[in-house]
């Protein structure tokens, strides 16, 4: 039987994903000049401050007041893989940890047990825009690994693989790809584990270029997300951008990129195949589970918050840098 796209979807916000994915979203924000206190020049008269999620002159201003991004927020039961393709983000948690990234940097949280942490994108440049792309997505936890300690893990641009093939690169961000593997995911994850066949793989195809993606294990789901370009070609079918789509991941898949340079992340992996029960940053096995989380965060706030701010952000001259719950500092 001629193998066929299983099914193809509008890229909307979030992106659909599949198990043992929970949530992937996009942000791509033009932010103007910064202002030297890390947020926008711009006035930001007329914005609903404290939840702007429309697009307005460029950018969002998400749940940040003066600086956009996420102040401090809780999580339980699941990982964020947060992929910074431009731009940075500041990271401060409940456990002391800490930490700025970006210009294709990725930090892997494991929030376990539970963690509150913020995500704040300082606008550093003062003299120029302040362009933001990442991707966050949310990978599931098994319920072996529910409890399991938070865990804060940094993957520096310069120790990422990047595979560079005759018409296409791939940022082999976890998994592998053909004969080149990924650094090591976070310990408890569930890519930790070969056997589960996680990968993430952010792909570009030069333009009139192809990429050939390997075959994977029988069980596997892949899903790729076009973002960027003007058209792909994918099993006999013309894919235009902010599209997403399943393959099969038994067999090879050829992709063609007409008109401009195609960007697509892939997510694959086995599913966990366990019920999920989940309220907005918790995820969990059962309803009651839930409501424990929620009655846990109400009494002990994860540890609570040691910083100043919830909308906590560094030294607009800091350079990436990631401070440990140990006391370990590594600048880069």
């Amino acid at each position: 039987m001629k193998s066929e796209i299983k099914q193809l979807f509008k890229l909307e916000f979030p992106w659909q994903t599949q198990d043992p994915f929970l949530f992937c979203v996009y942000h791509l924000d033009y932010y103007p000049k910064g202002n030297g206190e890390l947020g926008p020049s711009d006035s930001l008269e007329g914005r609903n401050l404290g939840n702007d999620f429309e697009i307005k002159d460029g950018y969002r201003m998400y749940h940040g007041t003066t600086i956009p991004g996420f102040p401090a927020h809780p999580h339980r039961g699941f990982e964020t893989i947060t992929v910074v393709n431009k731009g940075f983000c500041d990271h401060s948690d409940s456990l002391g940890a800490a930490g700025r990234f970006g210009e294709g940097d990725v930090q892997w949280m494991t929030a376990g047990s539970g963690v509150q942490h913020s995500e704040m994108f300082p606008l550093i440049h003062t003299d120029n825009v302040n362009t933001l792309e990442l991707f966050q997505i949310w990978l599931n936890l098994p319920s072996k690994s529910k409890f399991v300690a938070p865990h804060f893990k940094m993957l520096w641009h310069e120790d990422i693989p990047i595979l560079k093939l005759e018409q296409s690169t791939v940022k082999i961000i976890t998994g592998s790809f053909k004969t080149e593997k990924a650094l090591e995911p976070a310990p408890d994850s569930w890519a930790s584990e070969t056997v589960n066949d996680v990968a993430i793989w952010n792909i570009k195809i030069d333009v009139n270029g192809t990429i050939t993606l390997p075959k994977s294990n029988k069980g596997t789901t892949r899903t790729l997300y076009f973002y960027e370009g003007d058209t792909i070609e994918v099993l006999g079918e013309s894919i235009s951008p902010n599209h997403g789509f399943e393959v099969k991941a038994t067999e090879e898949t050829i992709i063609t990129a007409f008109g401009k340079e195609a960007c697509i992340l892939v997510l694959q992996g086995k599913p966990i195949n366990e019920p999920v029960a989940k309220y907005g940053p918790f995820v969990m096995n059962t309803d009651e589970e839930l409501q424990n989380a929620m009655d846990e965060f109400r009494t002990t706030q994860f540890g609570g918050w040691p910083w100043r701010h919830p909308d906590q952000v560094h030294e607009i001259n800091k350079g990436r840098f990631a401070k440990y719950t140990d006391g370990t500092i590594v600048e880069k």
